[in-house]
C-alpha cells in the first residue's frame, strides 16, 4: 500500500490528537478515555460511543494498531503507530506556527 499523505489528515480535531498522544503508551479503550479527560483538565470527555469509532476510524487509517491479547484478556489495547508519530509531528509543528504568528498579532510586534 502507498504511504499515505500525513497533510490529509490535518488538521486533527482535538479529541482526535489526544487519543493519538495518549497511545504512545498502549492503553485500552477505558484508559485512552480517562487519560485523555486527565491531560485535558477535564475539558476534553470521551463518550464511549464517540471513543470507539473514533478508534476505529484511526486503525482504518493505520494511524494506531490493535495489538495481540493475551489468552483471558477482554480489553483490547491500543497503540500509535510510526505514521501516526509523524502525524503528531507534523500537528505540533503546525500549532506552534498558529500560537507564534497569533503571539506576533496579538501583542503588537508584527503585523503579518
Amino acid at each position: 500500500m502507498p504511504p499515505k499523505k500525513i497533510e490529509k489528515f490535518s488538521p486533527l480535531t482535538e479529541s482526535t490528537f489526544y487519543i493519538l498522544i495518549s497511545l504512545y503508551e498502549p492503553a485500552h479503550g477505558y484508559g485512552i478515555m480517562q487519560k485523555v479527560e486527565r491531560m485535558s483538565n477535564g475539558r476534553v470527555v470521551l463518550g464511549p460511543g464517540t471513543m470507539y469509532g473514533a478508534l476505529s476510524n484511526l486503525q482504518k487509517n493505520m494511524l494506531i494498531a490493535s495489538l495481540e491479547s493475551k489468552p483471558g484478556d477482554r480489553k483490547k489495547m491500543y497503540e500509535i503507530t510510526e505514521f501516526g508519530k509523524e502525524l503528531v509531528e507534523y500537528e505540533v509543528k503546525r500549532l506552534k506556527e498558529i500560537i507564534k504568528n497569533a503571539e506576533k498579532i496579538t501583542d503588537g510586534s508584527d503585523d503579518i
